[in-house]
């Protein structure tokens, strides 16, 4: 027999093999029903499928207060990473054209202007074709998929309705909630009314204009800076500090190269209402809560990006007895609620990093644990993540701040320097921002607790070192590894001054 035909054979057998597993579970009409089609839940979905279960898929999207809808996939890749990179990208090709013309380039850069239009077709094109080949991949998976709002009866049991038709019910062994969350608005007049939310800007059907972005956080951040690579006109209102959560030195350096290209921020304020004008444009009042004054400015466009709500509200949780901590479901490190059949994956839950990478690993490790017998736990410790503002700002560990509150100040050592960009001196770009920081242990090999960069394709670089560092990278494995010059990642080889040594960090040569 050949190899090719032994492991068909194989396959069949073990396939087999976990059917019968199933067989005596004839008391639910599925192993698992999921709640939530974005990245978590579909990500549980097809691994509980690939290891022999029988699942149902829920997913549906309540349009936005003005209206957006989308298809399945989730945040992640109708209204989140994947537009948002799109439109970074859209952003960072109309800096680049202009820098052509240094490096030669014949270009007319007088005529040169994004066609807003054009570019929301494009992404949503793009989002689209993704909506499309998720649904293939749930059929060609057998993963059934029923596009409406799921909400429990009782423990095992999942009520629902497709396009208003007759109520319906589903029994299953295991449930697991992955609803993810939406934009919150603020509780002011006009809000809803008049303003929007990453979930609608990346299909806005008219340009943005001069914008209010209010929240100052990495999406209100990120969409004040590509609204402004492409020749709009943002303003970020703060209501306390830029990037909370985030080190504070590499937060402020990011605020700083932002002002730098001309992006306005109003600092310790917060809004009061918002008012469409008789010409069609929104009044915006607003208060400093500094000095407790009272100001006004007119907006073409309001874009809420003060934090996200987790959507527990349509589940009846409380008929399943599943306890919630403000809008999030509360679990344990195996994803268990406190019933211990239900689980919760993805940003639903609380006090998780709400990154997609987490919910999709999150979600197939749960999936192995409950249909493979796998033990592996979702580790959430030291996850890398990015800032797509022009310079990208990527971590991975802990902040300095955050060591020093845990080891002490006497047992932190903080490597940093800036440096140059090969590529940013024909075009004269600025290079006063480009900053990274290593947070090391101060004695023996000096271990490595957290990396910092800001810089051209942070989320690149930093990718590699994040599984260094869940390595056990040291300080001194990091001075011995050879550079690839000249690139930007080989900075993190090079970082011999401390702080503590009060040296000046600016490089004086790009060679030596």
């Amino acid at each position: 027999m050949s190899l090719w035909k032994l492991l068909q054979v194989s396959s069949a057998i073990r396939s087999s093999a976990r059917s019968a597993s199933y067989l005596g579970k004839v008391k639910y009409d599925y192993d698992l029903v999921v709640l939530g089609g974005g990245s978590a839940g579909l990500a549980c979905a097809k691994e509980a499928v690939d290891n022999g279960a029988r699942v149902l898929c829920f997913d549906y999207v309540k349009p936005t207060p003005v209206g957006t809808k989308w298809g399945l996939g989730g945040t992640c890749v109708n209204v989140g990473c994947i537009p948002k990179k799109l439109m970074h990208q859209a952003s960072l090709l109309g800096e680049a054209v202009h820098e052509a013309v240094a490096y030669g380039w014949n270009v007319n850069d007088q005529n040169i202007k994004p066609d807003w239009q054009k570019l929301v077709k494009s992404v949503q094109n793009h989002i689209k074709s993704v909506n499309w080949v998720t649904r293939v991949d749930l059929r060609d998976k057998k993963v059934e998929y029923v596009n409406s709002m799921g909400a429990f009866v009782d423990p095992h049991t999942i009520e629902y309705s497709v396009k208003g038709g007759p109520k319906q019910q589903a029994t299953a062994e295991y449930v697991v909630v992955a609803v993810g969350g939406r934009p919150r608005y603020p509780p002011i007049l006009g809000a809803t009314e008049f303003g929007i939310t990453s979930d609608d800007i990346f299909s806005y059907d008219r340009e943005p204009g001069r914008t209010l972005v209010v929240g100052a956080g990495y999406v209100g951040l990120e969409c004040a800076c590509f609204l402004k690579g492409l020749g709009y006109d943002p303003t970020v209102m703060v209501r306390s500090i830029v990037l909370r959560g985030f080190d504070r030195q590499m937060s402020e350096l990011l605020e700083a190269m932002m002002s730098e290209r001309g992006v306005q921020f109003l600092h310790t304020t917060i809004p009061s209402s918002v008012e469409r004008q008789g010409d069609g444009r929104l009044l915006v009042k607003y208060r400093n809560t500094t000095t407790e004054k009272e100001d006004s400015d007119v907006f073409d466009t309001v874009l809420w990006a003060i934090g996200r709500k987790g959507l527990i509200e349509d589940l009846n949780l409380p008929a399943a007895g599943v306890e919630t901590k403000n809008d999030k479901i509360v679990v344990d490190s195996t994803e268990a609620t406190n019933v211990p059949h239900i689980f919760a994956v993805g940003d639903i839950i609380h006090g998780r990093p709400e990154l997609s990478p987490v919910a999709i690993l999150s979600g197939r490790l749960l999936a192995r644990r409950l249909f493979a017998g796998s033990k592996q736990l979702m580790d959430y410790a030291d996850v890398a993540t990015t800032v797509f503002t022009p310079l990208e700002y990527s971590c991975v560990g802990m902040s300095e701040e955050m060591a020093i509150q845990t080891h002490g100040p006497d047992n932190i050592e903080v490597f940093h320097g800036y440096y140059k960009p090969t590529e940013f001196f024909i075009p004269r770009k600025s290079v006063r921002h480009c900053y990274l920081k290593a947070v090391a242990e101060i004695t023996g090999d000096q271990k490595i607790l957290g990396l910092h960069y800001i810089g051209p394709v942070a989320g690149e670089v930093i990718q590699g070192f994040a599984a260094a560092l869940k390595s056990g990278l040291t300080v001194k494995t990091l001075l011995n590894t050879v550079g690839i010059h000249p690139t930007t990642a080989e900075e993190f080889t090079r970082l011999s001054i401390t702080k503590r040594s009060g040296r000046d960090p600016t490089p004086a040569s790009c060679c030596s």
